[in-house]
């Protein structure tokens, strides 16, 4: 039940965010940094072989999974760098 709760939190999330980044170019400056962010401490828990418990659960996430987990952060870190920063806004 509780992991069910997690996926539909995520999933309602994910679109809110998605929603907001596609309209608003501060936004997306927002959503490189937390990515940036969420990028490098997810690849120092991978370093430090941190195995992460999901709180509620009995789920506990390997250093593998975060390791996984950093790559694609730091592509979505790209993306909206470039959508965000460097790519021009229309008019």
């Amino acid at each position: 039940m509780i992991i069910a709760l997690y996926a539909g939190a995520a999933i309602i999330m994910a679109g809110g965010s998605l929603y907001f980044a596609w309209r608003d170019v501060g936004f997306r400056k927002f959503l490189a940094g937390a990515f940036f962010v969420s990028s490098g401490i997810l690849f120092y828990l991978y370093l430090a072989d941190v195995s992460v418990p999901l709180l509620g659960t009995d789920f506990v996430a390997s250093p593998q999974v975060s390791g996984g987990r950093s790559i694609v952060h730091l592509i979505l870190f790209l993306v909206c760098f470039y959508f965000g920063f460097l790519k021009p806004p229309k008019a």
